[in-house]
């Protein structure tokens, strides 16, 4: 493969992950702002009492996606092994088409229901299989912490787009000539290691608060701050807008100053606006803590994910690694509007993003944890089994680190 045919090749790859996460997010983010609303029509409900009923129904509709996705995201990891990155991502994109197809035409609670629930197929192949993806053609650190936050990018432009401008039925896959790994991860392995448990409980507790946000908070409004309905299209652009800088710039910085450490400060931003967004009384005072939340999710995201690839680099397998950390935000986006529903109407939606916001804070000396013992355990033997690493890397792809640095 010649230097021009390596680099195109890449773009492709990127290109191709990148518009499957956008899509699948625009999907996911479309049907928040207006399944309350839909529901309620569907039902004839219009007192704030039978709104504020809506909490359930409208949280386990939002978490079957979840669910699905969290059971299938090990199989999906075990699959990849097997088969390879490209089969999976264009099942994903199939799956993706048949949800956004449902959506459109539904006009029960079990169509939408059953819609989500397929979009848990196409999220669980998506996510492990383009990650995985993305870190195999990646080897370089460097590379890899700046494509990887670019890539994550396109999740906030998905959330983006997707909350004020409705449905969009529109899909993309290209395939590509990926050899399958014919490396095995021990699953034990990984779920015995430390670093792997407490990135992934990382990952799981940053994202709880928006989980428990998408469906809490549209309801929330509507019985308090009573916004137009405009206005509930646009709640979540701040925190898209914030999560898209977060990924898309943060991801070499924290390569330079050290991910955990990054990921430690931006957990507390989480955990800080987190506890800030009930005392909002206007639809501006949200503007802020909004685009605070986004952009800790942003750049806690930027900061672990391609530390999860570190990881397992000489295994050469990223594909059951990517599925414990597609786990952890499926864990948190089906247990976030279950618990969420649930917790509001006992405690109400204020001591609930308390106990988020605190608990994101808590984390923070587990981080800290990871951080020093990670630290600790860059012996010289490990340093030089990266040095090795690094550079079967950079002859896998001919001298690649000399190209212009396009993306």
């Amino acid at each position: 493969m010649t230097l021009e045919n390596l680099k195109r090749s890449r773009m492709i790859i990127v290109t191709v992950v990148y518009v499957s996460l956008f899509l699948d997010n625009v999907l996911l983010t479309v049907v928040v702002p207006i399944i309350p609303d839909y529901l309620c029509s569907l039902d004839g409900k219009n007192s704030t009492s039978a709104i504020e009923d809506e909490n359930g129904r409208v949280g386990f509709l939002l978490s079957s996606k979840a669910f699905v996705q969290l059971i299938l995201n090990p199989a999906v990891g075990s699959f990849t092994g097997a088969f390879g990155y490209a089969r999976p991502l264009f099942l994903g994109n199939l799956c993706l088409l048949l949800a956004a197809l449902l959506f459109a035409f539904g006009q029960t609670y079990e169509i939408l229901f059953l819609a989500r629930s397929i979009q848990g197929i196409s999220s669980a192949c998506i996510g492990v299989s383009g990650m995985s993806l993305v870190a195999s053609q990646y080897p370089e650190e460097d590379q890899r912490s700046k494509i990887m936050g670019f890539v994550l990018g396109s999740i906030a432009l998905g959330v983006l787009l997707g909350y004020p401008i409705g449905l969009q039925i529109l899909t993309l896959d290209i395939q590509t000539d990926i050899e399958s790994s014919n490396h095995e991860t021990d699953w034990r392995q990984l779920l015995s290691d430390p670093f792997v448990i407490i990135i992934a409980g990382a990952i799981w507790c940053s994202t709880s608060p928006m989980a428990i946000l998408e469906p809490c908070l549209p309801i929330w409004l509507r019985t308090h701050i009573k916004p137009k309905k405009w206005q509930l299209g646009t709640v979540f652009i701040p925190d898209s807008v914030g999560y898209l800088i977060g990924t898309n710039f943060f991801g070499m910085i924290a390569y330079r100053y050290g991910r955990s450490r990054v990921a430690i400060l931006a957990m507390l931003l989480v955990g800080i606006t987190a506890i800030l967004i009930p005392s909002a009384m206007t639809m501006s005072q949200l503007i802020f803590p909004h685009f605070g939340m986004g952009l800790g999710i942003g750049i806690a995201d930027a900061a672990l994910v391609p530390l999860l690839a570190s990881l397992v680099d000489q295994n050469g397998n990223y594909g059951p690694v990517y599925s414990i950390q597609q786990v952890a935000v499926s864990l948190a986006y089906f247990l976030g509007p279950i618990m969420g529903g649930v917790l509001v109407r006992e405690i109400g939606f204020r001591w609930v993003m308390r106990i988020i916001g605190v608990a994101n804070i808590i984390y923070c000396p587990i981080l800290l944890f990871l951080a020093l013992r990670k630290k600790k355990s860059l012996s010289k033997e490990d340093k030089e089994k990266d040095y090795d690493t690094f550079h079967k890397g950079l002859m896998k792809y001919e001298k690649f680190q000399n190209l212009d640095d396009d993306l």
